[in-house]
């Protein structure tokens, strides 16, 4: 099998992980808030759930992608969706039991889940030529599409087949987990050789952080990725305390997510032909035309058109931003600057979970004071953005 066609069919089988298994992502950011403010006792921990899956992920990055450096990606992505069963067999007891805990436990849990989830866009360009890479990346990202799909069309079938909202909607994120043993056994990407006893496989970690494009590609990943989940993490919140029903709610998120992926089918192309920098500094500020949305009222078409350009401001920063960043390392570096790349994004991720709930729900006296609130903290992290982004690409190049 040559190079080339074998990076095409471990695309296919990671494009349907990001399809199947990606789905309970969807199914956790629409339903988590919502459960949470159930079970909350407090109604600014609502969206504590959400981030705590959003922890989980942070904190196993790093281990999760040495695992992969030492065994291969296949045993990593078998460990997570486990993790991931486990999750929403936790959180569904929770809520079965009334245990806010027990809930929170399981989104910890979920989070192993959604850092493997993380590294498919990374897999995917393991076995592909340099210019195959970045149409890889965007495929692979594509498959949310189906996942913005499976995930809601989960909540709408199951939220209320049970007394306590929601329970049947962890049952069958169960079930999409156990899909993935399936899948990933005709995964095809060889293990990275073996380090040498004694010998460091590529720079140190602190020269590899001290290279610009490295740090500039980390701080706009996790701006792009933080300020999606700052103001998606809040919207089911917020749609429903303006007035309109959870399956709004969860026609918005999933909107929202086919703007995510949609844009991969042609990504990939943008960036090969106009360079990842200018695809990146797009999305930001298409991100700010999303914050500026919002803020302009809290009509269901307003909720509507700033989540999707909220998504396709994410996709365009976050795949060029991944882009830039496999480009600036070495093949026996992937290991260790992936995993703190994530470790970095999932950090920024989580501190923008925490904050969405007691930004909607403890500033100000209203749902709209506090969506505004939400919005209006996009603006100085889209600043920081950009402003790098704008200093790597002025730089000069023999610098």
């Amino acid at each position: 099998m040559t190079d080339l066609a074998r990076a095409r069919r471990n695309v296919i089988i990671l494009v349907l992980a990001q399809a199947i298994l990606g789905a309970q992502m969807s199914v956790v950011f629409i339903v988590g808030g919502l459960a949470g403010q159930i079970l909350a006792p407090n109604p600014c921990l609502a969206t504590l759930p959400v981030s705590l899956v959003i922890l989980g992920s942070a904190l196993t990055a790093r281990p999760l992608s040495r695992l992969m450096q030492r065994r291969g990606r296949q045993a990593g992505f078998l460990l997570a969706v486990m993790a991931g069963a486990l999750g929403a067999a936790v959180s569904a007891t929770g809520l079965w039991q009334n245990s806010f805990l027990l809930f929170l436990m399981g989104s910890l849990l979920t989070g192993i889940y959604m850092s493997a989830q993380g590294f498919y866009r990374f897999a995917a360009t393991d076995t592909a030529p340099d210019d195959f890479a970045p149409r890889a990346i965007s495929w692979v990202m594509a498959g949310g599409l189906a996942s913005a799909i499976i995930g809601p069309s989960l909540v709408r079938l199951t939220s209320d087949l049970t007394a306590m909202p929601f329970l049947a909607t962890y049952v069958a994120v169960i079930g999409l987990n156990l899909i993935g043993p399936f899948l990933f056994a005709f995964l095809d990407i060889p293990r990275p050789p073996a380090p040498v006893a004694g010998i460091v496989a590529g720079r140190p970690m602190g020269q590899i952080l001290r290279s610009p494009a490295i740090i500039v590609a980390m701080i706009c990943g996790m701006v792009s990725y933080a300020l999606m989940n700052l103001v998606m993490t809040s919207t089911p919140l917020a749609v429903v305390g303006c007035g309109y029903h959870a399956s709004d709610a969860a026609n918005i998120v999933s909107a929202h997510v086919l703007a995510m992926f949609a844009p991969s089918f042609f990504t990939g192309h943008l960036i090969a032909r106009f360079g990842a920098e200018r695809i990146v500094g797009l999305g930001l500020v298409i991100l700010a035309m999303a914050g500026a949305v919002a803020l302009s009222g809290i009509q269901l078409e307003q909720f509507f058109l700033a989540l999707i350009l909220l998504g396709i401001g994410w996709n365009f920063g976050y795949i060029g931003a991944t882009t830039m960043l496999t480009r600036a390392h070495a093949p026996e570096e992937r290991g260790r600057v992936q995993g703190m790349n994530d470790l970095i994004v999932f950090g920024g991720v989580f501190l923008a979970s925490l904050s969405s709930g007691g930004l909607l729900n403890c500033s100000g006296g209203s749902v709209q004071a506090g969506w505004n609130a939400v919005n209006l903290a996009m603006l100085p992290f889209l600043v920081l953005a950009g402003g790098a982004l704008i200093w790597l690409v002025m730089r000069p190049k023999e610098a």
